[in-house]
């Protein structure tokens, strides 16, 4: 049997971790959190993501305050998932439009300051080893959603998204769905086009992810809040 793809990230070496947020209390709470897995290791800290990202270049996982000395960070948001950053959104605004903005603008995960050490450790592993984790706050964002543009997929698509989301490479969907790699991607990218059509772009996977359960496609609990029920895959390099 396959080893858990977290495991495997966490037997190189300890997922880095960069903690972005202006008030000291939450530094200092969150890193003891971090603490108690000795799968992660806190590399820098600070107020300000440029900054701290100088002195941790290589962080794996970034955990960003979404509001900076009285400021949405929104754009650095973008700005940092564009560079190629596992951003984690950490904030008290949990209100469905920012949590689902976040997302749009690239962020891995959304975690509500509110959800306690459980689903800090959980998401930050998800995210280092690029899994879906869905903590509450994030599910009833989601499923809240009120928007209408709610394309149609077909079973196909349907299923190779649920597996997708499930394990963590478009090879692994293939074995269990017995068709190739390049179909499994061809229904990945269709159901991004349906997406892109309705005006509703998901270009991350958190994003495509989002729509999927805004549109009752695929319910939170079939992905799961700690536990992947394909955490036995291999992440493909």
């Amino acid at each position: 049997m396959d080893a858990d793809p977290v495991a495997a990230v966490s037997a190189r070496r300890p997922v880095g971790v960069a903690i972005v947020d202006d008030h000291p209390v939450v530094v200092d709470g969150v890193r003891a959190w971090l603490a108690s897995e000795p799968r992660l290791e806190v590399v820098a800290t600070g107020d300000d993501p440029d900054e701290v990202l100088r002195e941790a270049p290589h962080a794996d996982v970034v955990l960003l305050d979404l509001r900076l000395h009285g400021r949405m960070a929104l754009d650095k948001l973008a700005e940092l998932s564009a560079a190629g950053r596992r951003v984690v959104v950490y904030s008290e605004h949990t209100d469905p439009a920012t949590m689902l903005a976040a997302l749009d603008a690239g962020a891995v995960a959304f975690l509500a300051k509110h959800e306690g050490r459980e689903h800090c450790v959980a998401t930050v592993l998800a995210a280092a080893s690029d899994r879906p984790y869905v903590p509450p706050a994030l599910a009833g964002a989601m499923v809240g959603d009120p928007r209408p543009d709610r394309p149609v997929l077909s079973d196909k698509e349907r299923e190779a998204l649920l597996l997708w989301f499930q394990s963590m490479s478009k090879a692994s969907v293939a074995r269990r769905m017995r068709i190739s790699e390049h179909t499994v991607k061809q229904y990945v990218d269709r159901a991004r086009i349906k997406y892109t059509r309705a005006g509703r772009p998901a270009a991350t996977k958190a994003a495509l992810l989002a729509r999927a359960i805004e549109d009752g496609l695929i319910r939170p609990e079939e992905i799961g809040t700690y536990r992947s029920q394909a955490s036995n895959d291999r992440p493909t390099p």
